[in-house]
């Protein structure tokens, strides 16, 4: 049996700073956080990058033994040295060209966080054993990861996987990168009132009351699933993946996404003998990106 290292994962959010303190296996040795403090137009960044320091020297006291890798879950593009942030539009100001492994003095590896999520249900979670694996998060927007061959696909400039910004029906309406009619507007909370026509503030509601039927609800609903189904298939085609993973919030909604979204996909998806590619829940909750972060830190120091 290999020995079991200590690791560290932190995953900075928009609203809260999670540490984790694990080790090869992925064991969950303790956990705590930190509110991030960000503040809107403001660069707060001396506040929340302090925060991260005391975590790591909390679960550093904490592990009673040497921290063998440290891993970030970050918002935005990282680097291709897995270094820094490259780009995070308006949020989080003071990210972007932060070298954390500076600052910590010590080495540390960068990840986006849906980049890490990806890495910690490829190892421990819903994609255990695959090596073709796409996550879609679905929440106040929509974001993504693809791994081939087992390991992350970046792209250039570490773009890859920003599933919400793909082009999926005929609306002219831009999104927040310039994409018209984006998978990110067909389902992301960040537009439920306007999809709703201003009858629903979130998609919970909306979920609640096609539960019970509505009509409207129903319609409104059906129509962002359909949507959802149509960026799915397309990503099938072009990829081929073993295994589709939905993580986020709105995955909450459980069988009344899961039932009608497979049901389209039984409508839409091309099946050459009979292949049906699994689409299903992801399963290491808000606990993924600290882990992805540190397993992938400690994999990188391996290679």
């Amino acid at each position: 049996m290999k020995e079991k290292r200590s690791l560290i994962g932190i995953d900075i959010g928009g609203t809260e700073i999670k540490a984790i303190l694990t080790n090869t296996q992925g064991d969950r040795l303790y956990e705590t956080s930190l509110p991030t403090n960000d503040l809107p137009g403001q660069d707060n960044s001396a506040v929340w990058k302090s925060s991260v320091k005391k975590l790591i020297e909390e679960l550093e006291a904490r592990a009673g033994d040497a921290v063998h890798a440290i891993g970030i879950s970050t918002p935005g593009t990282v680097d291709a040295t897995h270094s820094y942030v490259l780009s995070n539009g308006t949020k989080m100001l003071g990210i972007e060209g932060h070298h954390w492994s500076d600052y910590l003095n010590r080495q540390v590896s960068v990840l986006n966080d849906a980049h890490a999520a990806l890495f910690a249900e490829s190892r421990l979670g819903a994609g255990t054993g695959f090596q073709e694996v796409i996550l879609l998060t679905l929440g106040t927007g929509v974001g993504g990861a693809i791994m081939i061959h087992g390991k992350i696909h970046t792209g250039q400039i570490g773009r890859a996987g920003h599933l919400g910004h793909m082009s999926v029906n005929t609306d002219n309406r831009l999104d927040i990168v310039q994409t018209p009619g984006s998978l990110e507007d067909a389902i992301g909370e960040c537009t439920i009132r306007q999809r709703s026509h201003g009858c629903y503030e979130s998609t919970q509601r909306l979920v609640e009351a096609y539960g019970q039927g509505d009509p409207f609800a129903t319609w409104v609903w059906l129509q962002s699933i359909q949507t959802l189904s149509r960026g799915i298939i397309s990503l099938i085609n072009i990829l081929s993946p073993e295994c589709i993973i939905l993580g986020g919030g709105i995955t909450k909604a459980g069988s009344a996404l899961i039932s009608p979204l497979h049901a389209f996909m039984d409508r839409y998806e091309w099946r050459p003998d009979g292949t049906r590619t699994p689409v299903v829940l992801a399963q290491m909750g808000n606990a993924a990106g600290s882990i992805g972060a540190a397993l992938f830190a400690w994999e990188k120091m391996q290679a």
